[in-house]
């Protein structure tokens, strides 16, 4: 289940990616890159952290055709995009839930304790966006105003306490699933948002 999941949120990811990069009028190789990053960059930056080598996705060259296309592919449909808005906010919310149970899983398989698992789930999830927004020069929507990496921190302290359990693995990621994904649509719904840390006083 988590491997189809899995490709429509590269999909759908790096369609949001692209959107980004078009906000900021890039060329269509900008496009292609913010696309790439967007869905796979996550998954990078984790196998990096955790010496988890190869890397996923140069083992599966069609996940690089995949979301290469789907971002070129975007530039096409951009102007009906706002009437998809809220099956990419659904997509979006699988993709975090499902890149933060195979990151939890990666580190589980390498042996890793508990809070490096946690920290594994959580990049996998969001970093992917950080480094989009990074790249688009603005500041990471999941730092400022979204109900983000706290849903992915909770899915991945779910999954682990319902393992810690001895609940079957399969259930226990459907269940740790369907929280995640029930959590960021309320989230989204309720406009949930974390307090925000604001100073203005500057240093005479």
């Amino acid at each position: 289940m988590l491997t189809l999941i899995y490709l429509i949120a590269i999909t759908a990811e790096a369609m949001s990616g692209a959107l980004s990069a078009g906000r900021r009028n890039m060329d269509i190789f900008g496009v292609a890159v913010i696309a790439f990053v967007t869905a796979l960059g996550g998954g990078t930056v984790r196998d990096v952290i955790l010496g988890h080598f190869p890397i996923g996705w140069t083992q599966h060259p069609e996940y690089v055709g995949l979301v290469v296309f789907a971002g070129l592919l975007t530039m096409l449909l951009a102007p009906q995009m706002h009437k998809l808005r809220r099956v990419f906010l659904l997509l979006d919310a699988m993709g975090l839930v499902a890149f933060s149970l195979i990151g939890c899983d990666v580190a589980l398989r390498m042996g890793y304790a508990l809070p490096v698992v946690v920290m594994a789930g959580m990049i996998t999830g969001i970093c992917g966006g950080v480094l989009r927004d990074v790249l688009c020069n603005q500041v990471p929507v999941v730092f400022q105003r979204e109900l983000y990496a706290m849903v992915s921190l909770v899915v991945c302290c779910l999954f682990l306490g319902l393992r810690a359990l001895e609940v079957n693995q399969a259930l226990n990621t459907v269940l740790s699933f369907a929280v995640g994904l029930t959590l960021r649509m309320l989230a989204i719904w309720r406009c949930w948002r974390l307090p925000t840390f604001s100073y203005q006083q500057r240093w005479d």
